[in-house]
């Protein structure tokens, strides 16, 4: 199975070996076709800690890590 990705901005680095990624997803309301932004929250597991907050970063799917870390840091696309 092909595991998902997503790239979006690290928006905290505080808890320990973990960062929270927001992702922006625009989509046009059916009805009155106005484009219209969505963020979600991931947190995603950082093993080094490597990343700040700012960073531009791709975290993919990975097995839990607890009960709302789903996801891995795979690289830093671009730091801040």
């Amino acid at each position: 199975m092909v595991k998902k990705e997503r790239l979006g901005i690290v928006v905290s680095d505080k808890p320990n070996k973990t960062i929270v990624v927001a992702i922006q997803t625009r989509y046009q309301h059916n009805k009155y076709t106005k484009t219209l932004i969505k963020t979600k929250r991931y947190m995603a597991h950082d093993e080094e800690n490597t990343s700040k907050a700012g960073d531009l970063v791709l975290i993919e799917e990975s097995a839990p890590f607890s009960k709302q870390k789903k996801w891995a840091l795979k690289e830093i696309i671009k730091a801040y």
